[in-house]
């Protein structure tokens, strides 16, 4: 494992204390954003949700004019023990395959970077080692979860201007399934989707592994960071991690689908606050997406019928918001035209 900063978190309460002390929004720059929607070209409100996400970007990057110089798309893969439960369509094997794609420019995500010129960085978390079968045992203890929450704040460049968080981790759906079970309740079979296109035998292993560990882990879940470690992956804290770093640094954030909200529900049950600067970027079909972006107050950009993760969704999405962004910055305003404005009369 990469060697952290003596600055990192080490424990829970480290980890604790860096949630308590987060910035806040800069309100004046989202104002200064939304007075500026109300001088361009344009009926007022006639851009919808462009002109929210223009508001959104001023709001947490704390600039009246806000910029995407850089707009990064961060994946983190990791591998599950759980896999030893027949639980995937696929073998643990895949996922380093797919890192390798990714190298090689083969994958989905590398031709949406291209098409929207967004950077792409991908982080393989000690991929030759899984973590825990979580119906045996947590699937790490508490300083491998922190250590990887630590690596995901570390991740994160200074000067990004959007991070869009996807993973890859054969087996991380079932992880993500046994998350949300575990913070919000209800039944196994309500939370578990078919992942990679499991068959109904592989969805029943599925539904049956977490049920398995929800029992197992009963007594034990009522702190969500201990909910991250015993049902969690190394991605998932990862992703986590980026959260929070990017929340300090000033950088809006784009959620992927069911496997990057597990990561933002952990966050959002500990304070809901600290995921305010996250856009949900689209609904996946996976499991019970629609449920969980309700329960994180996210409207998502786009529904796609997608559920490919490797950070596609919030990809897709990040080209809307470098348009919104086009709009609000490059458009004139009435008086630059010479356009007239809305009569006082209520006629155009």
């Amino acid at each position: 494992m990469t060697s952290l900063p003596p600055e990192s978190p080490k424990t829970f309460a480290d980890l604790r204390s860096l949630l308590r002390n987060l910035p806040p929004a800069a309100e004046t720059c989202a104002a200064a954003a939304r007075a500026r929607q109300a001088e361009l070209t344009k009926p007022a409100g006639s851009l919808g949700r462009l002109e929210e996400i223009a508001e959104f970007l001023a709001r947490w990057q704390g600039r009246d004019r806000p910029a995407l110089d850089r707009a990064l798309v961060l994946i983190f893969a990791g591998n599950h023990g759980i896999v030893a439960q027949g639980v995937s369509a696929y073998p643990a094997s895949v996922t380093q395959a797919m890192v390798d794609n990714f190298a090689a420019g083969g994958a989905a995500i590398n031709q949406i970077c291209k098409t929207f010129a967004l950077d792409l960085k991908v982080v393989p978390l000690d991929l030759a080692t899984a973590t825990e079968d979580f119906t045996q045992a947590p699937a790490m203890d508490e300083a491998t979860t922190v250590a990887y929450f630590a690596r995901g704040m570390a991740s994160l460049p200074a000067d990004a201007d959007l991070v869009a968080i996807g993973e890859m981790g054969i087996g991380n759906t079932t992880s993500a399934a046994a998350v949300y079970a575990a913070l919000y309740g209800g039944v196994a079979a309500y939370w578990a989707g078919r992942g990679t296109g499991l068959d109904e035998a592989g969805l029943a292993r599925k539904i049956a592994a977490i049920e398995a560990a929800l029992a197992r882990h009963a007594a034990h879940l009522s702190e969500p960071l201990d909910v991250l470690r015993r049902f969690g992956g190394r991605e998932i804290a990862a992703m986590a991690g980026t959260m929070v770093a990017a929340r300090r640094a000033g950088i809006p954030v784009l959620l992927d689908g069911y496997v990057a909200c597990a990561a933002a529900a952990v966050l959002h049950a500990q304070n809901p606050e600290l995921i305010a600067h996250c856009l949900a970027g689209h609904k996946s079909v996976e499991g019970a997406h629609a449920d969980v972006l309700a329960r994180l107050g996210k409207k998502p950009l786009l529904e796609l019928g997608m559920r490919l993760g490797e950070a596609s969704g919030a990809a897709l999405a990040a080209g809307l918001v470098k348009a919104a962004l086009a709009c609000h910055n490059g458009m004139a305003t009435f008086a630059e035209a010479q356009v007239a404005e809305k009569s006082g009369d209520g006629r155009a």
